[in-house]
């Protein structure tokens, strides 16, 4: 597959297309990283070098990508952080022109605005124009359970209401949805271990994955996910599948970092798990 990834990237550590790029190259797919910003790390350190590209500087990048009159052979496009609206409008601009040549293309929107203990962290108007211009132009989206409950204007605390809540994002334009990082106050799970879910929503049904909760919160981990579930969604043509191969390689992603104890995700040195997904974590079908 050929992909459009328009994203941030750093120099050091993996959040952007420096978490997105490796492992889609990782597993064959041909990737056209296109930056909007080029910082020395991410901004979670607090400090950070490096220049917010100009939104008509990424426009040009893009331009100069169909110079070469291959812009419309991309499958697919991935967007993940959209710093300014104008910057998203460069976006959504890109994905009408791939879609306009190849129809059978898909946007994969990770729609960046926020999470739970944190808030919404971007840039006020932000969220609404993600809600409003670019989500209902997404073929598949993956927001956090903070962002869905945006999204969709509620507050989600049981699997139905996650659910309800996805079918109602769903209405409004993108067929294929990925929840991640959901929990509940009181999930119904045997055991006392701490859980994660991964929801996989499309017209042929939802499934659910659920993963041991790791004492780690490392950047980059939605950059990652969003990557490979578009991938393996594209390869398979099943949410299910492409949600057990991206939390086995998640999984041990975040395992390796932990291990580490670094707070920059160990991709390199877990990319085995990413080329050839552990088969750790069954789907659960909801539905």
């Amino acid at each position: 597959m050929r992909i459009l990834s328009i994203q941030s990237s750093v120099a050091y550590g993996h959040v952007g297309n420096s978490a997105a790029v490796f492992p889609l190259q990782r597993l064959g797919h041909e990737v056209w990283p296109v930056l909007t910003v080029h910082f020395s790390n991410h901004t979670g350190y607090g400090a950070w070098r490096g220049p917010l590209l100009d939104p008509a500087d990424v426009r040009e990048v893009i331009d100069g990508i169909d110079d070469r009159g291959v812009l419309g052979t991309a499958d697919a496009v991935l967007s993940g952080y959209q710093g300014d609206p104008a910057v998203g409008a460069v976006i959504l601009d890109a994905v009408a022109r791939v879609k306009a040549a190849n129809p059978d293309a898909v946007y994969c929107c990770d729609p960046v605005m926020g999470d739970v203990g944190r808030g919404m962290f971007v840039r006020p108007g932000i969220p609404e124009f993600m809600r409003d211009e670019v989500v209902p132009r997404a073929d598949l989206i993956t927001p956090n359970h903070f962002e869905l409950d945006f999204l969709a204007g509620t507050t989600t605390t049981t699997e139905a209401e996650v659910l309800a809540a996805v079918d109602a994002v769903r209405a409004r334009g993108p067929r294929q949805v990925l929840v991640t990082s959901v929990r509940y106050d009181d999930p119904g799970w045997e055991g006392e271990e701490e859980l994660l879910e991964m929801i996989a929503v499309s017209d042929d049904g939802a499934w659910s994955v659920t993963t041991p909760l790791l004492p780690i919160a490392p950047n980059g981990g939605g950059d990652i996910t969003a990557a490979l579930y578009l991938a393996h969604l594209l390869d398979s043509g099943s949410p299910a599948v492409a949600l057990e191969r991206t939390a086995g390689s998640v999984f041990a992603v975040l395992e390796a970092t932990l291990a580490a104890g670094t707070r920059e995700l160990q991709i390199v040195g877990a990319q085995d798990a990413i080329a050839v997904p552990p088969t750790r974590f069954a789907a659960r079908q909801l539905r």
